[in-house]
């Protein structure tokens, strides 16, 4: 019988971390089913996933992350998951905090719940660079969502039946932690920010260097902008509350 829940796993060249994640959202969540999105990865990783019993996609080029994730929304939609968990596959997510985001969904009224590193002090060290980008991301999107946000890049997050309909569809290539914030308050959506804690890399490197991250939020600024643009995505009319299709 299939879950309710789906865990959707990006991964890039994430061999040394990609059991040990696994092995952790299996531990918090062992109803749920786990789709690890493999981003044409160079190392063993897509090996790895052929060896671990999940939901294996397999992209056949080196992609990007918004590709990545779109591709495991794609397949949420496609077999009518009720709701999707979006986890990092580097290991810096605590998998046993995913029923924290899953209970704030439940009961919380949103549509997508955000774990936030910066909601409350966790002890998480952030480069300086890094996080005055962050910040400064920060005030702007919660200037033009009109809510507060403190932790737009985290992609810790989970999503109702209605959320994956909008992601499978719309989902943003570039940039998608940040710029899907803009799309899901422009379609109607209800997003909401919870306080967890996050790991350094359990393993690899991040996409994402120290000296890169003020141009980094540059060019997320510039998208936002720009997808500001564009017409408000439309959400589905009616989409099943059971998260079943019929």
């Amino acid at each position: 019988m299939k879950a309710d829940v789906l865990v959707i796993i990006p991964a890039f060249n994430e061999e040394a971390s990609l059991e040990h994640v696994v092995t952790g959202v299996r531990s918090a969540l062992p109803r749920a089913d786990i789709a690890v999105v493999n981003d044409g990865s160079r190392d063993r990783t897509g090996t790895i996933v052929e060896s671990l019993g999940v939901i294996g996609l397999q992209l056949p080029l080196h992609l990007g992350v918004g590709a990545a994730e779109q591709t495991g929304f794609r397949f949420a939609s496609r077999f009518g998951y009720r709701v999707v968990v979006r986890n990092d596959g580097d290991g810096q997510h605590n998998p046993s905090e995913i029923p924290l985001l899953l209970e704030a969904l439940e009961g919380g009224g949103a549509d997508v719940v955000i774990g936030s590193r910066y909601r409350e002090p966790s002890g998480y060290v952030t480069p300086l660079l890094r996080r005055m980008g962050i910040r400064c991301l920060a005030a702007v999107l919660s200037l033009v969502c009109r809510q507060r946000f403190t932790d737009p890049t985290s992609g810790f997050r989970a999503f109702n039946r209605r959320a994956i309909e909008i992601c499978s569809r719309f989902y943003p290539e570039d940039y998608p932690e940040p710029e899907s914030l803009v799309l899901l308050i422009r379609a109607g959506l209800k997003v909401r920010e919870i306080p967890v804690s996050m790991n350094p890399r359990y393993g690899g490197q991040s996409s994402i260097r120290t000296i890169d991250s003020v141009s980094y939020m540059a060019r997320v600024l510039l998208a936002i902008f720009i997808g500001l643009l564009r017409a408000a995505p439309v959400p589905p009319s009616n989409p099943d509350p059971q998260g079943r299709r019929s």
